[in-house]
């Protein structure tokens, strides 16, 4: 093998530890979501998992290691909005009602 082979295949291998640890969090939620049907933290774990799949995903495959901090620190923020309002909407899900309507 030449060179540029060997740099392609270890380019490969964190992209594809990134991919098996997106499916093995998939799983982990998929049985959480089954065994603690109905708790209430339940959404403080899905919250998490949403988090680390979002910054795996922007780490291994958008690669904002090697961005501006300005980008990072927007996609960061970004990643974050959606388990926060997760968690705004499961604890404060009336009061959000409220104020959401015309």
């Amino acid at each position: 093998m030449n060179s540029v082979e060997t740099k392609m295949h270890a380019g490969l291998v964190p992209l594809t530890l990134a991919w098996l640890g997106l499916i093995a969090l998939t799983i982990v939620s998929v049985y959480l979501g089954h065994w603690f049907h109905g708790t209430a933290w339940l959404q403080v774990l899905v919250a998490i998992i949403i988090w680390l799949k979002g910054t795996l995903v922007a780490n291994q495959f958008i690669e904002i290691k090697v961005t501006h901090s300005f980008i990072r620190r927007v996609v960061l923020g970004f990643i974050a909005v959606t388990p926060l309002a997760l968690l705004i909407i499961a604890y404060f899900g009336t009061q959000v009602a409220q104020w959401a309507t015309l």
